[in-house]
């Protein structure tokens, strides 16, 4: 079953944008009410995005055996990098 979301402005001038998803991923974004307001999903999104992205950083960092750095050794490794840009 897909759950249709409207999202409106406040002000006196609404629009209605209607985004069709599976009750999945409407569970998955948490979001708890058919009606809201359109920064709310971007909100949400902007921190699913970011939850992703950190999955994978600790991913790719287990994976590369780098996950125990220190952060003086994270930090020597970026200067080395950059001085070889130069």
């Amino acid at each position: 079953m897909k759950k249709i979301i409207t999202f409106a402005k406040i002000f006196k001038k609404m629009r209605t944008i209607s985004i069709q998803m599976s009750d999945v991923e409407y569970s998955a974004y948490g979001l708890p009410k058919n009606d809201f307001y359109f920064s709310e999903i971007v909100d949400l999104v902007e921190r699913q995005v970011a939850r992703e992205a950190l999955r994978r950083s600790v991913e790719m960092a287990e994976q590369n055996n780098i996950s125990a750095m220190t952060m003086d050794e994270i930090n020597a490794e970026i200067n080395a990098v950059r001085q070889c840009k130069r």
